[in-house]
C-alpha cells in the first residue's frame, strides 16, 4: 500500500485537463471507472465514469503542468461560464477541500476544472465512498467513489508506464 501512496505522490507532483479537445486513448477498467491516457496533457493518465445523475467526472495528472485535476460536467449546470472562475468545495466523506474550478466544458456538458496539488486527495479518496461538490454553500454534485482504490491503483500504475515508455 506504501508503494501506491509514494507513486500517487509522484505522480500528483509530476500532474489539469488540456484546453483542446482530447482524443483519450483507452488503458483500463477498475473499481467502476474507465483508465486512459490523455495524449494532449504530455501522456497523463486518468480514471473517468459517468454517475447516475448525468455527472461525467475526470480525475486525472496533467503531465505539461505539474497538477493534478478534477475535471466534472453535468447537463444541470447550465449557467456554467467557460473560463470564469468560482470558489467551490470539493468534500471526500467528512474532508474538505476549498478550491477555484474553471469552466470548462466536457463534451458539450457545461462543466468546471479544479487543480490540485495536494498528495492527501488521493489517499483520501482511495478510502472514501462519497465525493461532493458545492459552490456558494450549495451542493451540486455527491457521488459514489467507494471503487477509487481499484481505480486510483490502476492510474498509478497507467502513469508508471507512461512515465516509463517517455524515459521519465
Amino acid at each position: 500500500m506504501k508503494t501506491i501512496w509514494a507513486a500517487a505522490m509522484a505522480a500528483i507532483c509530476a500532474a489539469a485537463p488540456a484546453m483542446a479537445e482530447e482524443v483519450l486513448q483507452d488503458y483500463a477498467e477498475a473499481g467502476g471507472w474507465a483508465i486512459a491516457i490523455d495524449p494532449t496533457l504530455n501522456n497523463g493518465c486518468l480514471m473517468y465514469g459517468e454517475f447516475d445523475d448525468q455527472s461525467v467526472v475526470r480525475i486525472g495528472i496533467d503531465m505539461t503542468t505539474g497538477f493534478g485535476y478534477i475535471l466534472s460536467a453535468n447537463p444541470a449546470w447550465g449557467d456554467i461560464v467557460e473560463g470564469q472562475s468560482y470558489p467551490v468545495t470539493i468534500s471526500l466523506d467528512d474532508k474538505s477541500f476549498e478550491g477555484q474550478a474553471v469552466g470548462y466544458p466536457i463534451d458539450d456538458l457545461p462543466g468546471a476544472n479544479v487543480d490540485f496539488d495536494n498528495p492527501d486527495f488521493l489517499a483520501l479518496l482511495v478510502e472514501a465512498e462519497n465525493l461532493s461538490l458545492s459552490h456558494d454553500g450549495a451542493e451540486v454534485m455527491s457521488l459514489d467513489v467507494s471503487g477509487s482504490v481499484e481505480a486510483v491503483a490502476a492510474l498509478i500504475e497507467c502513469q508508471e508506464a507512461q512515465n516509463a515508455a517517455s524515459g521519465g
